[in-house]
């Protein structure tokens, strides 16, 4: 079952960028204050998955296989980020916490399979991280060390780390079924994460080192997925399916979802948003400097593609 969802992933994946006309992609901000929401600038094709840098200048983007960089405050026409060969980057990216480099996940020529690697943030030649694939990006510790991934090794998805050099990578999960999205918070000293393992998906946290591995969510009605924690370490938001709409250890494009935010300490969610969207959406870091304000994009179908 867990080799099928992440097929039937790259599938709907491909068939996204294939596909790139045929939707009308929303980059927003959101106050998690007062729930306001703010059109930055609507695409007539899909974007994925905004980075706020930490300066609070730009919001990093992929589409079509790049990346590219716009202005919250002042959008003109889009930056695209050189890199170089990388051109396959999917929607796994992370900057670094001192803004100087991004990391990628880039589906390379040989084999197509995701791996990492990392860049000047002003552009240049990739440098490969993760040699063994698939291997896809979520976090980078606060202190520049360490990079967070899901990886496929031994025919199931665990959460690895591994120096930002590059090196060996050190296991941290070993449950049955998908872990994914892993997060460090920014004390550095946990790692946010999102299981199947106990049935739906759920927001989990553990120890940097793979210790004390506790579930944070426990919702019946919905699928939880990729916990952002907030830059002072307050709260924590993440995207919602409903259950029944796709398998737990999915998360597809063109779905109706949620944002969601909880204490960073534990404690019930709540809604901040109702949207369409779902893969794409909030697929990495999206916070502001501020803790005050997220990023995000919500998608509208064209209507020959809805039909």
């Amino acid at each position: 079952m867990k080799t099928c969802c992440m097929i039937l992933l790259a599938a709907f994946t491909s068939l996204a960028s294939a596909q790139q006309n045929d939707v009308t992609s929303i980059l927003e901000v959101l106050d998690v204050t007062n729930g306001r929401r703010t059109v930055v600038k609507e695409f007539p094709y899909r974007v994925e998955a905004p980075n706020w840098t930490p300066d609070g200048q730009w919001l990093v983007y992929n589409s079509g296989g790049k990346l590219y960089k716009l202005s919250p405050d002042s959008p003109g026409e889009p930056e695209m980020i050189n890199t170089g060969f990388a051109t396959r980057c999917n929607n796994d990216h992370v900057i670094a916490a001192d803004g100087k480099q991004i990391a990628i996940s880039h589906g390379t020529k040989e084999d197509g399979k995701s791996r990492i690697y990392t860049l000047p943030m002003q552009g240049g030649t990739p440098r490969l991280i993760t040699p063994i694939a698939p291997s896809y990006l979520h976090g980078w510790s606060p202190d520049g060390r360490q990079l967070a991934y899901c990886a496929d090794r031994k025919g199931n998805y665990d959460i690895y780390v591994i120096p930002v050099e590059g090196g060996e990578e050190r296991q941290l999960t070993t449950a049955e079924g998908l872990d994914d999205g892993p997060e460090y918070s920014p004390c550095g000293e946990y790692i946010w994460f999102n299981s199947v393992r106990t049935g739906l998906m759920q927001v989990w946290r553990m120890k940097k080192d793979g210790s004390e591995q506790t579930q944070m969510t426990f919702d019946e009605t919905r699928n939880s997925w990729f916990p952002h924690v907030s830059p002072d370490g307050k709260s924590v938001i993440f995207i919602t399916y409903y259950k029944g709409d796709l398998e737990p250890g999915q998360h597809l494009p063109n779905k109706n979802v949620e944002l969601r935010i909880m204490p960073a300490t534990g404690g019930k969610p709540k809604t901040l948003v109702k949207l369409f969207g779902g893969q794409g959406t909030i697929n990495v870091n999206s916070w502001a400097p501020d803790s005050k304000h997220i990023a995000f994009v919500s998608y509208r179908l064209s209507s020959s593609s809805s039909k």
